[in-house]
């Protein structure tokens, strides 16, 4: 009982010093609002364009195949009539540039009609169409896969009709003097001139329904889960530089000598550093949810449970890190350093999710990474608990490595 007491005690020793400085209060909780406020206000609106989509389109056949008139009948001739949420249709010429456009990651992927398309569609025995696309954009990739099932359903039912068309023509005789060039220009004829038969209807169809506005994502989703990282962690690195202070002058051995315990110290400069912590993100959830309308989204338990995750991983960072220097210099500097690439790199100054694919890998290395990719998934992207219980997991692994090594090698004595 005594040692949760003197644990007790140190905690509060801790949080009391924290409390009471004026710069340090405002340096982890102040300051961080200001930023907040300013990105806040920059921010606002954006998201709420809605992008044209562009879809593009070419064709290996040589020109008159049926091909070349199905994307003449779609092409974008005029961008101006196009309607609000319209795509712009593409008739790109060149294969081997849209290949490499994709590939360069300067095109989100094409369609392309193979060189025997009208071969295989007078014939009977079917054609495919290629989707090329990027795979580090899905939205592009469906939109092409909706088009090609589009055209693939629209020439079947054009197929039937240009059947049905050709047994007439030979029930009657039409035919029987005829060549298959007269039967191919009847069924060209389908594709190529939505007047042919008296049909007002184009060959592709797009339908647009307008639900309602764009809304841009609120900043604070995610400007608040950053800093709150960043911050939380910073301040926890920053208390490795008191810890090496107070050996250095021999208050780690002075409270040796009375009742406490090494266990008890070491407890409760770990509790104290999370009480820190465990104040910052009460403050930063509580101004974020009344003067920024935070959206806690479907889990705010999971957002909770992720906050103190961090706050816990932190104070071991910062506890370790004062077992591993020598100087109340280095402890000072190596926090900051630590902070200041980590924040970053972690998806601090902006969302991961708008990085490239190494930066993206980068951040997996970081507990401010798995963090931000926690309250990024239930903050904006609607994720439920169970869907980021992974990234509590590694959370509580970098905890627990870090409270080994602090553990391990923590000394009371500057020697």
């Amino acid at each position: 009982m005594r040692q949760l007491s003197n644990i007790w005690f140190i905690a509060l020793k801790e949080l009391r010093l924290f409390v009471t400085d004026r710069i340090t209060v405002f340096m982890f909780i102040i300051f961080p609002f200001l930023f907040v406020a300013l990105f806040n206000y920059l921010l606002a609106g954006v998201g709420s364009e809605d992008d044209r989509l562009e879809l593009h389109i070419l064709t290996l056949e040589e020109v008159g195949g049926i091909s070349h008139s199905i994307i003449a009948a779609m092409e974008t001739k005029d961008v101006s009539q196009l309607r609000d949420g319209e795509p712009m249709i593409v008739w790109d010429k060149d294969y081997d540039a849209a290949l490499k456009a994709v590939e360069d990651k300067e095109l989100n992927g094409f369609l392309v009609f193979p060189e025997d398309f009208t071969e295989g569609v007078l014939m009977g025995y079917g054609a495919e169409i290629e989707v090329v696309t990027n795979p580090e954009s899905p939205y592009a990739a469906a939109a092409l896969y909706g088009l090609a099932s589009s055209i693939a359903s629209q020439v079947g039912s054009q197929h039937v009709a240009s059947s049905a068309v050709i047994a007439l023509l030979v029930e009657e005789g039409m035919a029987s003097g005829g060549d298959m060039t007269d039967i191919g220009w009847v069924i060209q004829q389908l594709f190529s001139d939505p007047d042919f038969f008296g049909n007002s209807q184009s060959l592709i169809s797009l339908g647009i329904d307008k639900v309602g506005e764009v809304e841009a994502e609120e900043p604070s989703n995610f400007v608040i889960p950053g800093y709150l990282v960043m911050f939380v962690f910073f301040a926890a690195a920053l208390s490795a530089e008191r810890i090496v202070r107070e050996r250095q002058n021999h208050t780690l051995e002075r409270l040796l000598t009375s009742t406490v315990r090494r266990e008890s110290l070491l407890g409760g400069i770990l509790v104290g550093t999370a009480a820190k912590g465990l104040v910052q993100i009460a403050i930063f959830w509580t101004v974020g949810i009344l003067a920024f309308n935070l959206d806690l989204g479907l889990s705010p338990a999971a957002v909770i449970i992720l906050s103190i995750l961090m706050v816990i991983m932190s104070s071991a960072f910062g506890v370790m890190l004062a077992t591993l220097v020598r100087t109340e210099r280095s402890a000072g500097s190596i926090g900051v350093l630590a902070s200041l690439i980590l924040a970053p790199l972690g998806g601090c100054w902006w969302p991961l999710f708008i990085v490239p694919q190494w930066m993206q890998f980068l951040a997996k290395l970081t507990p401010h990474g798995w963090a931000n990719t926690g309250f990024n998934k239930i903050m904006l992207f609607g994720a439920e608990f169970g869907d980021v219980v992974p990234e509590m997991l590694v959370l509580l692994g970098f905890a627990v490595l870090f409270s080994v090594i602090g553990i391990w090698r923590f000394r009371t004595s500057a020697v």
